[in-house]
């Protein structure tokens, strides 16, 4: 970073901090997934979901619109929270379920086309600021506040918690474990769906046969660097951010550099193996 020419300027960390935002946004309900000791690898297609049904109701609104939006992420959750909590289906599987026929959704939804958002509102969302500050920043770190006070100050946090460091103990401790593992997924889907209508209202147009593709690889790795354990037990709000912000940091420093994006991907991949390794290591100490 220090050899990238005006890593530093204030438009480049600007337009670093505009790109992060989907990514941390769907980073943090994966973290509530990975502390239940699952994983949710639909968040793509919820995206992709969320991007396509937006400009179906945007006559109405883009409140209206947006609230279509977060209720078809929710639905996606409710889905897949009750594949895991009532059927007992592993969670990568019930979400990669989703994954494959949640993309082949939101293209039914798209008629398979890209289609312009050429509400002033939704674009003003994508590329208007407050004193500097995108909007879209400012709803990632009203989200990041949110999500910090559901973990540390709410009998919901404690719960999903205890479940994700044991399970077991948490059923013969009388707690709602189905409920709890329902409404993580739920959450999910509604931070996907999110992070799905802010990268429609940036890029300005709604393309669901691309947005969020291999978005689930990123928001892993921006947990785990940022210290939640795969094994469940533990939730790492702020860990989360800054794992987020690193890989968007590493990646910008990489293609800026002329290092090919796939490259860039294959990086990824080993930054998550070693985080993985470095959290057994110390759970082994």
């Amino acid at each position: 970073m220090v050899f990238t020419p005006n890593f530093l300027a204030a438009e480049n960390l600007r337009t670093q901090a505009v790109q992060v935002v989907p990514v941390l946004v769907v980073a943090l309900g994966m973290a509530l997934v990975i502390g239940t000791e699952g994983i949710d690898l639909s968040v793509g297609s919820v995206m992709a979901i969320s991007a396509a049904v937006l400009p179906l109701y945007l006559g109405y609104g883009p409140f209206v619109a947006i609230v279509f939006c977060l209720v078809a992420g929710a639905v996606a959750g409710v889905v897949s929270g009750s594949l895991v909590a009532f059927l007992g289906i592993q969670p990568i599987v019930a979400t990669l379920a989703i994954l494959v026929g949640g993309r082949g959704l939101a293209l039914v939804f798209a008629d398979g086309q890209l289609k312009d958002i050429r509400s002033a509102p939704m674009r003003e969302l994508g590329s208007g600021s407050v004193l500097g500050i995108p909007y879209t920043v400012l709803v990632a770190v009203g989200l990041v506040v949110l999500v910090g006070l559901l973990v540390s100050g709410t009998t919901f946090g404690r719960h999903l918690v205890a479940i994700g460091g044991n399970r077991r103990a948490a059923e013969f401790a009388a707690l709602p474990v189905k409920r709890v593992l329902v409404l993580v997924y739920v959450i999910s889907g509604v931070l996907a769906a999110i992070a799905g209508v802010l990268a429609t209202a940036r890029l300005g147009a709604s393309d669901p046969s691309r947005l969020g593709e291999l978005i689930e690889l990123s928001a892993i790795t921006a947990v785990v660097v940022g210290g939640t354990p795969l094994t469940g037990g533990r939730v790492r709000v702020v860990g989360t951010v800054a794992g987020a912000v690193l890989m968007q940091l590493i990646t910008a420093t990489l293609i800026k550099n002329d290092v090919p994006v796939s490259v860039a991907q294959m990086a990824q991949a080993v930054i998550i193996a070693v985080a993985v390794l470095l959290q057994r290591e110390r759970g082994n100490r």
